[in-house]
């Protein structure tokens, strides 16, 4: 399953971006590059999705599917438990999962950031 990492494009809250901020997405992709949602709906296995952010280090969470939202992650502290954990990004785009290509994450209290594609592997 292709790992997704995502890095801000720049914007209000980061304009020059940042290397220190990044969203790391396992996906299985379909034939034009997109996130599949036959196959997550298919697949038992968990989707991984880890957000590394300066002052809070490493949060581990998941890939969630919803075919009236489309694609989110949901991130865990420790103490949380994934069947309890909220949506925290949702994830917008309009095109295939290419490094150089942009997709908006919308933040739990609605803002909304440019993430660009940095790699796909």
């Amino acid at each position: 399953m292709p790992l997704v990492v995502l890095s801000p494009s720049g914007g209000s809250g980061l304009p020059e971006g940042s290397p220190e901020h990044r969203y790391e997405v396992q996906l299985t992709l379909d034939r034009q590059g997109f996130p599949d949602p036959a196959a997550w709906q298919a697949d038992s296995a968990t989707w991984h999705a880890r957000r590394f952010w300066p002052g809070q280090g490493l949060m581990d969470g998941d890939v969630v599917y919803d075919p009236d939202q489309g694609w989110a992650l949901r991130f865990f502290r420790r103490d949380d438990s994934p069947v309890d954990a909220p949506i925290q990004a949702v994830i917008r785009g309009s095109a295939p999962c290419r490094p150089g290509e942009n997709v908006t994450i919308s933040e739990p209290d609605g803002r909304e950031f440019a993430w660009r594609i940095v790699g796909v592997g």
